[in-house]
């Protein structure tokens, strides 16, 4: 050490430490994400981006509205969608084989304006009651491609009660169908709860009767063409890890 400056030379180990515990380089993923998803997304990304340095863009629609954009050539990394989508996405060479990973599962549930009476939701007849009752309901748009409205418009024909209310349906083309109530367009919204829970202004009166319940999966797959494939599956392993439990819990969620 004779000659040397202990200062200098304790600096330089510092920056060398700092250099090797560092990201060679911070990726750019993009995400393309189901609208129930969405919200358990955002929440997680940025403990991901501190975690990592890589930096997390998220853009979300129907699973419809996604299957024909990846379909049509649109630049992704991962993608979180339907099992049966990612799974034909897969077949078709837009999302990486083997590399499916189930996330999340959520049912459906009722919303209503909060403050106004919670209305009987308890058994098949009691909810079709209220369906029936309601002045307006909410839902996705079927042709919009979203699962929980295909699945609703075909639980209404059912019911016995599709005329009825299709004819007072505020159908929605993607986002929180709660919102419709929330700003008094429509009496009652039906929709993922995992898209209820986050809208201010509406109560979640509950899920549907377990006997017409539709519990959906939403898996994430690695894009085929995925610019930076090792930081997007790291994301992918985040969003299905630990950490993603009690964000799932919050959001009427649970794991697959």
């Amino acid at each position: 050490m004779e000659g040397r400056n202990p200062g200098l030379i304790v600096g330089f180990l510092l920056i060398a430490a700092a250099t090797v515990s560092a990201p060679v380089s911070a990726a750019e993923i993009k995400v393309l994400t189901a609208g129930a998803m969405r919200g358990v997304v955002d929440t997680l990304v940025p403990e991901f981006e501190k975690r990592t340095g890589h930096k997390v863009s998220v853009d979300n629609a129907t699973a419809g509205v996604l299957a024909k954009r990846i379909g049509g050539g649109e630049a992704f990394d991962v993608a979180i969608i339907t099992p049966k989508v990612v799974d034909d996405l897969i077949g078709r060479g837009k999302i990486a084989a083997g590399t499916r990973t189930d996330l999340a599962r959520v049912g459906m549930g009722v919303a209503v304006k909060e403050g106004a009476a919670l209305p009987d939701i308890k058994t098949v007849d009691a909810f079709k009651r209220t369906l029936l009752a309601a002045r307006s309901v909410a839902y996705i748009d079927p042709k919009a491609g979203g699962s929980s409205g295909i699945y609703f418009d075909g639980l209404l024909d059912r019911l016995g009660i599709g005329d009825q209310i299709r004819s007072k349906a505020k159908l929605k083309q993607g986002g929180y169908v709660a919102d419709l109530v929330a700003s008094g367009e429509a009496e009652v919204a039906v929709h993922q709860i995992s898209e209820i829970v986050p809208v201010k202004g509406v109560v979640l009166v509950g899920p549907l009767p377990a006997e017409i319940q539709n519990l959906t999966t939403y898996s994430a797959g690695l894009g085929a063409a995925a610019k930076d494939a090792a930081a997007a599956k790291a994301l992918i392993d985040y969003l299905a890890g630990p950490t993603a439990a009690p964000i799932l819990k919050a959001r009427g969620m649970e794991k697959p």
